[in-house]
């Protein structure tokens, strides 16, 4: 069970850490929003977080292999409706 607490001016929300595991929301920042009932929790998603740094930290030799390793591993046929097989 959750409490409120007073903060100040403010209340906070005492949320037991069980509550806080399960859904894993440790560490992360909220949304709150307002429902018929009461109030809806979810983490905020941080898609592709990292992928800047990890960017950066490549050597342009690293990158290099990586989108040539990338380009031999796509498909470039293409098949029409027709049954055709379109090469590029």
């Amino acid at each position: 069970m959750a409490h409120l607490i007073k903060i100040g001016n403010s209340q906070g929300i005492r949320i037991p850490q069980l509550l806080i595991q399960r859904p894993n929301l440790q560490n992360t920042e909220i949304e709150i929003q307002l429902v018929d009932n009461g109030l809806l929790i979810t983490p905020i998603k941080t898609t592709r977080q990292g992928w800047e740094k990890q960017f950066k930290n490549l050597s342009a030799v690293q990158l290099k292999q990586e989108i040539n390793q990338t380009d031999g591993n796509l498909d470039h046929s293409a098949e029409l409706a027709s049954g055709e097989v379109w090469e590029w």
